[in-house]
């Protein structure tokens, strides 16, 4: 299913832009317009070079995430959801998209925490054998698990998360690699000298991009290596030097911050700095991300699945990435 407003959007895009004249028309139509317009793109590369830059080509396509094709991004092994996504896979290479990568976690009473406590209760209201269905009643505290921290988690008056627009939500993706740093340090930091490196490599940071953490430390979900607390409690893990923040806030336009770790700032932050400078400017940031290690360095990009509950200020998150 669509993010709510992700189709009207597409829509008024294709008109503006000329390609379309019916304002009144349906998903199947902008899927088969989308469709011909990637058969008469040069090249794959092409086509999400566009998408990266903010070009409708895309709106990512959102014919590409009808109902249908989100089938492929399923992750269960029945033999029915196996052949759904070979079909989505197969959907997704003729608009030009090799993969769908999942970048989030699991999630259930065992994943770390922040805080150490559990991030969610369920109890079952109904079961199959006897009513014909299942229901689950969830409790779940919003800053666990992979989930986004709106503006509104670190300012008085920020945009909670069901007020940042769906064009926010799609970015591209910059990934800044600093895992041999944090093989051996586990206090590592993401600094301005990381992102002007990448920058030198690979041109300047694009407009409404996430720029994300690469520590590798994702790999530790399943240990207490992932809270990395020490005997006094205080956390070891990285995150982003208030430094780097301060760069991408005066000097680029992006739209958002991933980290594969349990907070924007490093483990052993005592003030938040990177929260406070960030999410008050109206940026929002992902924590608990999976998979990073798995992309390039540059050319994918970001499906941000933000939950849209009223005043919430952030939540668990499905992150997906294209490429």
């Amino acid at each position: 299913m669509c993010v709510e407003g992700c189709m009207t959007h597409v829509r008024s895009r294709l008109n503006s832009d000329g390609s379309l004249e019916n304002k009144n028309i349906g998903t199947a139509s902008i899927s088969k317009s989308f469709a011909k317009s990637c058969d008469n793109s040069p090249s794959r590369r092409n086509f999400l070079q566009g998408l990266a830059g903010g070009s409708l080509s895309a709106v990512l396509a959102m014919g590409a995430f009808s109902s249908r094709s989100a089938l492929a991004m399923e992750s269960g092994d029945s033999p029915d959801n196996s052949s759904n996504r070979r079909r989505g896979k197969k959907r997704l290479l003729r608009r030009g998209i090799r993969s769908v990568v999942d970048l989030t976690h699991s999630f259930d009473s065992s994943f770390p925490t922040f805080g150490g406590s559990s991030g969610i209760s369920s109890k079952k209201l109904a079961d199959f054998s006897k009513n014909g269905y299942n229901v689950y009643e969830h409790k779940i505290f919003e800053h666990a698990g992979t989930h986004i921290d709106a503006p509104l988690h670190f300012s008085q008056d920020g945009a909670s998360v069901d007020e940042i627009s769906v064009e926010q939500l799609v970015a591209p993706l910059v990934k800044i690699d600093i895992r041999e740093r944090a093989t051996t340090d586990s206090d590592a930091q993401l600094t301005p000298d990381d992102l002007r490196a990448w920058e030198k490599k690979h041109g300047k940071i694009p407009k409404g991009a996430c720029v994300a953490l690469d520590s590798g430390w994702d790999s530790f979900v399943g240990s207490k290596k992932f809270r990395n607390a020490d005997k006094k409690g205080v956390m070891h893990f990285p995150g982003f030097h208030v430094d780097a923040v301060a760069f991408l806030l005066e000097s680029r336009d992006v739209s958002g911050i991933a980290v594969d770790t349990l907070s924007l700032d490093y483990g052993r932050s005592q003030d938040f700095a990177v929260h406070y400078a960030w999410l008050p400017r109206g940026k929002w940031g992902l924590e608990c991300v999976a998979n990073l290690s798995s992309l390039p360095a540059k050319g994918a990009v970001l499906i941000v699945g933000a939950p849209k509950w009223r005043g919430g200020s952030g939540g668990l998150t499905r992150v997906t990435a294209l490429l």
